[in-house]
């Protein structure tokens, strides 16, 4: 690593990231199946059912919330946007069993390959955490957003309970470094200061797992 710039080893790290996550592919599911079972059971279906319009869905992952969207949506109008080659292309094979018609796409939550205004809802579920510039990706799910348009965030947070506060702490000296994964954010934070107006929320399981959905200033979306 000596002699390397900043954005040398910020890219070095990314890269190892996403071979991480493309390992990790075909085993997500499972993982993440009895994580859900036991922490956020009805969070797919609550938060992906607030969609309407034009949909984005950033991070989409292995499309786990392809099941869960209005079927108004899933006619040719949700888009996905994924990171990782090896998750994206879990998605592609379940949206082929579904059945639905989802423009699947590789691409950057920091850096998304997208017009300004172009959707009345964006969706990102569990993957902030993940995500390096958090702030970076909150802006531009902003920027593709009409005016009036709507932002369904869902994510395991930094919990109102100190003891498991101070789990998450010790976590997040592995799981950081290792995976990029933290365990201590707070998008509702993010999404307040960037002058959105909340609509919807809720924070279960001593304060780890929360959701909202957020209203863009300007004309509500049709």
């Amino acid at each position: 690593m000596a002699g390397r710039t900043l954005g040398e080893r910020a890219a070095a790290r990314a890269a190892r990231l996403r071979r991480r996550w493309d390992r990790e592919a075909g085993a997500y599911d499972r993982g993440m199946a009895a994580a859900e079972r036991r922490m956020f059971p009805d969070v797919r279906p609550r938060v992906c059912g607030l969609a309407s319009g034009d949909t984005l869905e950033v991070a989409i992952g292995t499309g786990l919330n392809l099941a869960h969207y209005p079927s108004a949506v899933l006619d040719g109008r949700l888009t996905g946007v994924e990171w990782s080659p090896g998750m994206l292309a879990v998605a592609r094979r379940r949206a082929a069993e579904l059945g639905v018609d989802v423009d699947l796409r590789l691409g950057d939550a920091q850096r998304l390959d997208l017009p300004d205004d172009a959707y009345d809802t964006v969706v990102c579920t569990f993957s902030l955490c993940a995500v390096p510039d958090r702030r970076a990706a909150l802006a531009e799910m902003v920027r593709v957003l009409r005016p009036g348009g709507l932002l369904v965030l869902a994510d395991h947070v930094s919990s109102t309970a100190w003891p498991v506060r101070v789990l998450q702490a010790a976590a997040e000296v592995v799981s950081v470094p290792l995976a990029g994964e933290h365990f201590r954010r707070r998008p509702l934070r993010w999404v307040l200061e960037a002058g959105l107006a909340v609509e919807q929320h809720e924070r279960t399981r001593a304060g780890v797992i929360e959701w909202l959905a957020a209203r863009t200033p300007g004309p509500r979306a049709r």
